[in-house]
């Protein structure tokens, strides 16, 4: 009798509040503001990527944004204006992985026959697949391993502060006009046309001579970033930079070892193959042990596992992305089976890379399984450039809505709701990134792929790619090494970020890192009252704003 009335109650009364919270959080205003906002969004995102070679992340801009509009409508919560941030930021990362790689396509073929219909099934692919494993991992990567995902964090904190209002709100709003103003005078040349008032960044002419970027990039937002991941992962981080800059670029080169093109090679083939053997050894040790937890809802239907909605659609749907990537797409069979298994590799190590460090390169995952894939196919050029533009609109989108998803879990927001947010807000973007891409090319041709006019510096480097990587030997030694130090705990994945990145954003994150550092041991108290956290979120949203209006005002000069 007592379990008939757990059952009872579980079944109908706690189901019953659990629908009552979700139309509280998912609503019809929410998805209209968040809808209209991810229009608005995606369509920046897609110029800016292509025009700038950047993506600033939205969540901060939509989180207050949301904020201000639902408060307008009056009545509002804090975790609806959570909900509707989620489907409003979801298409700006669709964007940025179509944009980081297709237009390559045309860099190296501008007679090549893309479509609409294709470059639809390539968008939604990623999209659906996205979808998919972000319902699967979030509860791995969110609330197991309890990942620090600073923009997320930062959204949480900059919302609560916002909604409660006083001191610490004066904190936050002052830091952030101070950090928003900063990057306005810095970047504002993008708008303007004139010269910048100082430049983004200073750089060692000496070391420049070696091919390697030392110098200090002057953004607020990654210092922000570097604080909040907190000191021992940005040592770790700085570690690798010091690798690959001074040691591979600087030492090999002196050492006559190597001269600056295979430095370079060995470099960047070394960090990717660090971050591929993280991917590796998460699956290994954190996902492949808990399988049937996290993919037991594909096949079952009575547990939800770790899922956060019943998935026993999802195996029907990825059998047919695999149809309509070998007929539509001409992937072949082969190669269709490796990017849909690449995009569950690469999807978890993008959840892990943006939870650590704050950075999502997107387009580094899909170059990883464009090499695979052709390593066992006979896969075309063209097709191989799907392959890339699938898993990065996949990880794009899982890696910026795991953000939304921790700030949902700081803010106790069903998660349920912010996943059919994302459907939303993943879809728009799909249909409009796809929109803009393609009529930027019937307006100003192929060839502005690559140009001035069109920069696409990701794209660029995924052309490169086609061939494979570049270095053997670094990279299956990055590989060897990752998988051996995951297994100990060794924050591998962000020394690979470091080897790989330009020593310039590293030296800048690790300024967070130092502060935090010093504040933890002559100031705890300023820590222990989330003074540090609130400024650090504050200054890292200022730019992280004046990052996407920039990118607005730029898009419509454009248009």
């Amino acid at each position: 009798m007592y379990l008939g009335f757990i059952i009872f109650y579980d079944k109908f009364i706690l189901n019953d509040r659990r629908e009552s919270v979700m139309k509280k959080q998912f609503t019809l205003r929410g998805m209209i503001i968040g809808s209209i906002g991810a229009v608005i969004l995606t369509m920046s995102s897609m110029f800016v990527a292509l025009k700038l070679s950047s993506l600033p992340w939205p969540i901060m801009f939509v989180a207050l944004v949301s904020m201000f509009a639902l408060k307008a409508c009056g009545n509002t919560n804090i975790n609806e204006i959570n909900v509707t941030h989620t489907a409003m930021s979801a298409g700006a990362m669709v964007a940025g992985g179509l944009a980081f790689t297709l237009p390559g396509i045309w860099m190296l073929d501008e007679n090549a026959d893309v479509g609409p219909g294709k470059l639809f099934v390539v968008t939604f692919g990623g999209v659906i697949l996205g979808l998919i494993f972000t319902a699967l991992i979030r509860k791995y990567f969110v609330v197991a391993k309890e990942l620090p995902y600073p923009m997320g964090q930062a959204a949480a904190e900059m919302l609560t502060v916002g909604d409660s209002g006083g001191g610490k709100a004066k904190t936050l709003f002052t830091s952030m006009g101070l950090a928003a103003l900063f990057a306005a005078l810095r970047d504002g040349s993008q708008v303007t046309g004139r010269s910048p008032l100082f430049p983004s960044a200073v750089f060692s002419d000496k070391m420049s001579a070696y091919g390697a970027s030392v110098g200090i990039w002057f953004s607020p937002m990654l210092i922000s970033v570097g604080y909040l991941i907190g000191p021992v992962a940005l040592g770790i981080w700085f570690l690798g930079a010091l690798i690959g800059d001074f040691g591979i670029m600087l030492g090999s080169q002196a050492a006559g070892i190597f001269d600056m093109q295979t430095a370079a090679s060995v470099k960047s083939s070394l960090g990717i193959g660090l971050m591929v053997g993280t991917g590796i050894g998460i699956l290994l040790k954190g996902i492949l042990p808990k399988a049937k937890e996290i993919f037991g809802p594909m096949f079952s239907k009575k547990s939800l596992g770790d899922a956060i909605v019943p998935m026993r659609w999802a195996p029907i749907v990825m059998v047919l992305a695999a149809f309509l990537f070998t007929g539509i797409l001409k992937m072949g069979v082969i190669a269709s089976i490796i990017t849909i298994l690449g995009v569950w590799l690469a999807t978890a190590m993008s959840a892990q890379c943006v939870g650590q460090s704050g950075i999502n390169p997107m387009e580094i995952f899909g170059i990883i399984v464009l090499i695979a894939a052709k390593a066992v196919s006979s896969i075309g050029q063209t097709e191989a450039f799907f392959v890339a533009a699938i898993v990065a609109v996949a990880c794009g989108l899982v890696g910026d809505v795991m953000n939304d998803f921790k700030a949902g879990y700081i803010l106790k927001t069903d998660p349920k709701a912010q996943w059919y947010a994302e459907v939303v807000g993943s879809l728009i973007g799909a249909a409009v990134s796809v929109g803009v891409l393609y009529v930027i090319l019937k307006a100003y041709g192929p060839s502005a792929f690559g140009s001035e006019a069109f920069p696409a510096a990701q794209a660029s480097a995924v052309a490169a790619m086609v061939g494979g990587i570049s270095h053997m030997p670094a990279f299956i030694t990055g590989l060897v090494l990752a998988v051996i130090l995951y297994f100990v705990n060794f924050p591998v994945m962000t020394l690979g970020l470091g080897v790989y990145l330009p020593f310039y954003m590293s030296a800048t994150a690790f300024i967070g890192g130092a502060l935090r550092f010093i504040l933890d041991k002559f100031a705890p108290k300023a820590e222990k009252s989330g003074t540090g956290s609130i400024v650090a979120s504050g200054v890292l949203g200022g730019e992280a704003i004046v990052g996407v209006v920039i990118a607005l005002i730029v898009a419509v000069q454009i248009l």
